[in-house]
């Protein structure tokens, strides 16, 4: 498929005062600014974030009356439940919250509850309430949930069980009865950073409440790599706080991590030192799998046991579910692919709208975004659960899916999500008309470059720019994630030295050369790319990256498009 090159904008003053200041490579000044990064300072807390530079967690609305909760809840040995969700973010969230009050309370008079997938669906559930109820559990926190949920909480209210809502997810007018909220996202909420993810304004109320009993800071530090852990799975900014906290809890993660994050570094084969990417695509994955395939309450029960051993079981288990996962999921994709290929009209259509009933619901949503990355236009997976149809839709960029979902909502019977995102409900009969009506609308709404990736280039260099002092600032501009991405480069007027080859059938492996410097590369199922190479001076599109081989280590390029130079 071919893509849209952008070249994102440079502003010259800026750069070149900011090249002044900090005597680095021009390009890199050129990115900074391009990120708001515009002065020493400005530069000085991005490459060196700092603990004490978080925000004070008191400016959150309704954190005096939450702590003020617990505090009164564990003074007077009431019995509190920690909720949370079933994926990484909720998961991670109820791991450090647990653990924290385990050491304030008495024995016995703390448990968490994690929902099923299946069986309760997403965010508090009704067996989940009654669960507290029955079991006597006067305070309930629930974490990247609950904001949403104003009958049951009102329910368990009238009941006797109070509720601290801690959620990053955007409320809507109405609010549950809760004793507090925590949300940065309430219009009233004066707190500065409005992206933190669930587990984030879950570790800000464990701030306080260590600020408040007057405990080491370090009590809530050692949780940091958790936090990591659900900014990098939950897809949030990386900057401001989160860049902090993310920072700090991967050098937590690679100096003393907890032994769940141990456990699974070791069975996902990481050796080396941990980036956000592993966190991404190798810790993350196996944890979203326990909800997936089974029940992720035995997440937490890895993030949280007694001994390595035992977490290391734990681990095993969801090491297990994720191989279970990675099966299911490329032989349903596979099965949609087989569909949308054999049908014509499916082929021409600006939307993908596919179902089976046998489909597993825990994947449909990743089935979602493989289908994207082929056919690259908004994307809806349907299937069977009980008695209705469910999916998960994903996006292309710079088109809101969300509203294209709910201008179709006459045939829903519930749906929710975001821009780029989102999941629905709906009746067997109505699968055909939803169906029509989202490639209508979509039809009318998207413009024709939305349906062509775009790939964003922060800046062109030479190749002999590609140095180790050059790459170790590089290094430290990770984390890397949502606005603040892995650097992309291009260098122009690119010839093949002679040694450029097909590998594996399907890869393209690069030796190349401009103005005699000779660098390696690779790109990945680039193989029809090889005439190109072969005939032409090309472009490069790639990020920068290490080799190691025989104990020598080198740069190479992880090429991410070519096309023949203009000039």
């Amino acid at each position: 498929m071919e893509k849209r090159w952008k070249l994102l904008p440079q502003e010259l003053n800026q750069t070149e005062n900011l090249q002044r200041e900090l005597k680095i490579h021009k390009a890199l000044c050129t990115i900074l600014c391009q990120r708001g990064i515009e002065t020493f300072e400005q530069a000085k807390q991005y490459f060196r974030p700092e603990l004490n530079s978080l925000h004070s967690p008191w400016l959150m609305k309704d954190m005096e009356k939450a702590v003020a909760r617990i505090i009164h809840a564990i003074e007077h040995s009431e019995n509190i439940l920690i909720y949370g969700d079933y994926d990484v973010d909720g998961t991670t969230s109820v791991a450090c919250m647990y653990q924290f009050l385990k050491k304030l309370v008495k024995a016995g008079n703390i448990d968490y509850y994690i929902p099923h997938r299946y069986h309760e669906g997403y965010g508090i559930s009704k067996k989940g309430v009654d669960f507290a109820i029955e079991k006597g559990f006067s305070l309930v926190i629930s974490l990247d949930c609950g904001i949403k949920s104003i009958d049951l909480i009102a329910y368990a209210k009238s009941n006797g069980t109070d509720f601290i809502v801690c959620d990053h997810h955007l409320p809507d007018q109405d609010l549950p009865p809760a004793f507090a909220i925590l949300n940065p996202k309430q219009t009233d909420c004066a707190y500065p950073f409005k992206e933190l993810c669930g587990c984030g304004v879950g570790y800000k109320l464990i701030s306080a409440l260590t600020q408040r009993l007057e405990l080491p800071e370090e009590e809530s530090y050692q949780y940091l790599d958790l936090v990591a852990t659900a900014i990098a799975a939950d897809i949030v900014p990386i900057i401001d706080e989160n860049r902090i906290l993310a920072f700090h809890g991967l050098k937590k993660a690679n100096s003393n991590p907890c032994i769940g994050i141990k456990a699974l570094m070791e069975l996902s084969g990481i050796r080396q030192e941990l980036h956000i990417t592993n966190l991404v695509f190798m810790i993350a994955p196996r944890v979203n799998a326990a909800g997936r395939m089974d029940d992720a309450r035995k997440a937490v029960q890895m993030f949280t046991a007694d001994s390595y051993e035992t977490a290391l079981e734990y681990a095993k288990m969801l090491h297990s579910d994720n191989d279970e996962r990675k099966e299911t999921d490329t032989t349903i994709t596979e099965e949609a692919l087989n569909m949308i290929r054999g049908n014509e009209q499916l082929m021409r259509q600006n939307t993908t709208v596919v179902y089976q009933p046998h489909w597993h619901k825990g994947v449909v949503g990743i089935v979602a975004s493989r289908l994207t990355e082929h056919f690259y236009r908004p994307t809806i997976v349907l299937t069977k659960s009980g008695e209705t149809i469910t999916g998960s839709a994903r996006s292309v960029q710079g088109f809101n899916l969300y509203e294209a979902i709910h201008a179709c909502n006459k045939y829903l019977v519930a749906y929710g999500g975001h821009f780029a995102a989102a999941g629905l409900t709906l009746r067997p009969e109505n699968i055909e008309a939803f169906t029509n009506a989202f490639e209508q609308v979509v039809t009318k709404q998207i413009l024709p470059h939305q349906l062509i990736p775009e790939i964003q280039i922060d800046a062109a260099i030479h190749f002999s720019d590609i140095t180790y002092p050059f790459y170790k600032i590089l290094q430290q501009m990770e984390p890397f994630g949502p606005e603040n991405m892995r650097l992309v480069f291009i260098s122009r007027n690119v010839t093949d030295n002679g040694f450029s080859k097909i590998v594996k059938e399907e890869h393209l492996r690069l030796v190349v050369k401009q103005n005699n410097v000779v660098l390696t590369g690779i790109l990945f199922k680039g193989a029809e790319k090889i005439d190109i190479v072969k005939n032409f001076p090309f472009d490069l599109v790639y990020t920068i990256d290490e080799n190691e081989w025989n104990g020598s280590k080198s740069l190479q390029l992880k090429v991410i498009d070519l096309k023949p130079s203009e000039n």
